[in-house]
């Protein structure tokens, strides 16, 4: 089969698609046609039933019939690659042999790009929106109240967030990070310059850990104690360094007396954000181990709702795909709370930091104004999980 023949005969399937089989749990076998370092970097992965072989594209090249005799026939493949054609051409293979074969929309870069949107939280008082980018373990949450909205965490697709806003009759009134993350690329600058409300981060943050350089972006400063009205809820801001110097959570208090805690790379449900991504493990684990020991239990109550800005593995969240949960259930399953002294923590944390990547440097600086990818190089800088926890 040639690279020019026609091939719109070949079957394809949506992100969109592939996150809903994944989050039944469906059995899902995955052709995934790109190099070994890329598979390496950013393979998809499910709960228990995805099932992925790794056959580059160029050996299908070279050997056609072998390439698909490696492949099982008794099941429906999904092939992807890294843009679309490679997989296109590939299923189209498969499809001359007989094989079900579809190939994914748009390629890797549509799955590391797609975004889910669905609430947490539906209330007389309003809603916390999830949005959540799967291929990378990425969350961010919207808060829509009495037509105002809020964001924590906005990731660098803007238009996902403006959209939910449009649909809920809603306003941007405040825009929150966290902290400035190193993992991705935060939409909070361009959605303050895009609509006009203000974007909060802790000065702290606001200078680059390693390069010491000031960020020449527009922000506001936010420390311990400023609150918020969102409508009809309340945000207050509780600093917690450790992660970050600047990394704070955010307390929302709604009228029926609901509350939740949005804890950026504070503490996930299963971990919590490792403190060496500054370039200085050693001298912040005391600093986070005081977030976790002494700051934490004044900012929450056994039914607040946890809701962190990335998860390890899928099956962190529930079957509808909701990442976050009551901190009673946090505290018994998540070993950063179990009971240890600063010495036995730091000796924890220490032994278990994952590699450092170097694109994160990068990231951050991104995240200040000191560099502006095209995005290409953002696309690039992004890819794979984030390796924002503990390994341990």
């Amino acid at each position: 089969m040639s690279m020019i023949e026609d091939q719109t005969t070949v079957a394809t399937f949506s992100p969109a698609e592939l996150y809903a089989r994944i989050l039944r749990d469906e059995p899902t076998f995955i052709l995934d046609v790109r190099n070994e370092d890329e598979f390496a970097r950013s393979s998809i992965e499910g709960r228990t039933k995805l099932t992925t072989l790794n056959l580059p594209y160029f050996e299908f090249l070279e050997d056609e019939d072998g390439c698909a005799a490696r492949v099982p026939s008794d099941r429906e493949v999904f092939v992807v690659c890294a843009k679309e054609g490679s997989s296109q051409y590939v299923a189209g293979i498969l499809q001359e042999r007989g094989y079900k074969a579809r190939y994914l929309e748009g390629g890797y870069t549509s799955w590391g790009n797609f975004y889910d949107v669905r609430d947490v939280v539906n209330a007389a008082w309003g809603r916390i929106v999830q949005v959540a980018r799967p291929a990378r373990g990425d969350l961010s949450f919207a808060v829509i109240s009495g037509g105002e909205a809020a964001l924590i965490d906005p990731m660098r697709h803007t238009q996902v967030y403006l959209d939910l806003i449009a649909e809920a009759g809603a306003k941007l009134t405040r825009i929150f990070d966290t902290h400035v993350h190193a993992d991705h690329i935060s939409g909070g600058p361009a959605l303050a310059e895009a609509t006009g409300a203000p974007y909060y981060v802790h000065a702290y943050d606001a200078i680059h850990p390693i390069d010491m350089l000031p960020a020449v972006i527009a922000y506001t400063h936010i420390e311990e104690g400023h609150s918020f009205e969102v409508g009809q809820v309340k945000i207050t801001t509780r600093w917690f360094p450790g992660h970050t110097l600047g990394q704070v959570n955010y307390r929302l208090d709604a009228p029926d007396g609901q509350s939740g805690l949005f804890t950026g790379d504070g503490i996930f449900l299963r971990s919590f954000g490792r403190p060496d991504l500054g370039g200085k493990g050693e001298a912040w684990t005391p600093m986070l181990y005081r977030s976790l020991t002494e700051r934490l239990p004044t900012m929450v109550d056994d039914s607040t709702l946890i809701l962190p800005a990335h998860f390890s593995t899928l099956d962190e969240g529930n079957a509808e795909g909701i990442f976050a949960a009551a901190y009673s259930e946090v505290r018994a399953s998540n070993d950063a709370l179990k009971p240890r002294d600063e010495a036995e923590f730091t000796t924890y944390v220490l032994s278990n930091l994952p590699v450092f990547p170097p694109e994160y440097v990068e990231i951050k600086r991104v995240n200040i104004g000191l560099s502006t990818p095209c995005d290409g190089t953002a696309n690039e800088l992004e890819l794979g999980k984030n390796i924002c926890a503990l390994s341990g």
